[in-house]
């Protein structure tokens, strides 16, 4: 199975260079430096097993992905956070509370005085098992930012399925009940995908949409909307390519290259961790098997020296592209 996914990505990766000048050539001619700040985030994916199939997703998550971390990957990586206290921990996946020691690693980070960030499907607040995973997280005041790809229905359920539309605003409407989106402490940001191979509109207008239409139809409160460009990465690659749109589709990136966007990059100071330890520029470069090296092998997060980590080069490909056109995107959202 690792082979065949490596194989697809590979294959995926090259047609989308393909249509793309190289990354780092564009950079120079804009006179740019793609340049190591100090961390300020530690992202962890904690693994790919998720209970949605999103048509998005550059991570390729399921229901039925084996990769998920082990509890002596987290403690060293928690011992590594030791010494080196990052700002903020930043949870990811698939679906990250699906991990098995999720809730454990949440409370020791929280109990260290890390701020923590779970991006959440919202979906999983209401699925079976799963029972009491609000509150828990309002009880050790995790941030939460959940992915909603609109405010209605058809939109979300093309893009992530059917009936998730409607779980979703009972995750949110938990959210609120438990304060999210109200108490300045609980902080609820909502993600948006593009439904297909075009760019974000524009951030502040489309969160004021989703204020309006959230509160007037349903109720529910939140802080920010974060705008996020679908990347040529792995699932949804795959779908543009074998919908014939990859080539359009980086015509489109490479065409509203915004250099104003590179200095706010999460590469710059963001350290993305897999469900092994291994490092990486960023969670997209992750998802393309573009390790940071120790010599030949991947370099774990519990051999990184952050004095030495501002020197690593960044990796770049065509997808960054991605992270540069039009208002920029982030984990964070716009980045002009």
């Amino acid at each position: 199975m690792t082979r065949t996914v490596s194989r697809d990505t590979t294959r995926v990766r090259n047609a989308a260079e393909a249509c793309a000048p190289p990354f780092a050539a564009t950079l120079r001619e804009q006179g740019k430096a793609l340049t190591r700040a100090a961390p300020q985030v530690l992202q962890l994916n904690l693994g790919k097993l998720c209970n949605l199939t999103c048509v998005h997703c550059h991570v390729n998550a399921g229901p039925g992905r084996k990769e998920i971390v082990q509890r002596e990957t987290l403690e060293k990586i928690v011992d590594w956070y030791a010494a080196n206290p990052v700002p903020t921990v930043d949870l990811t996946g698939g679906a990250p509370e699906m991990a098995p020691d999720f809730r454990w690693l949440v409370a020791r980070l929280r109990k260290m005085g890390a701020h923590v960030i779970d991006r959440s499907n919202l979906t999983i607040l209401v699925e079976p098992g799963y029972e009491g995973l609000g509150a828990f997280l309002a009880a050790h005041r995790v941030e939460i930012i959940a992915s909603m790809p609109c405010y209605s229905p058809d939109n979300v359920n093309e893009q992530r399925g059917n009936g998730v539309f409607d779980d979703s605003i009972r995750g949110l409407r938990l959210l609120n009940s438990l304060g999210y989106g109200i108490d300045p402490d609980l902080s609820l940001h909502l993600v948006y995908n593009p439904n297909g191979p075009k760019l974000p509109p524009d951030q502040d207008e489309l969160e004021a949409d989703y204020k309006r239409e959230l509160s007037k139809h349903f109720g529910i409160e939140f802080n920010r909307l974060y705008t996020i460009t679908n990347l040529p990465v792995a699932r949804f690659a795959s779908w543009l390519k074998r919908n014939g749109h990859l080539e359009d589709y980086m015509k489109l990136l490479v065409g509203n290259f915004n250099p104003a966007a590179v200095d706010g990059l999460m590469c710059r100071d963001t350290i993305s961790v897999d469900w092994q330890g291994n490092t990486f520029d960023c969670d997209f470069n992750q998802q393309m098997n573009m390790h940071l090296r120790a010599g030949n092998n991947p370099l774990k997060l519990w051999d990184v020296d952050l004095a030495a980590w501002k020197r690593i080069p960044i990796r770049t490909a065509a997808h960054c592209y991605g992270c540069t056109a039009g208002a920029g995107s982030s984990c964070g959202g716009a980045v002009v």
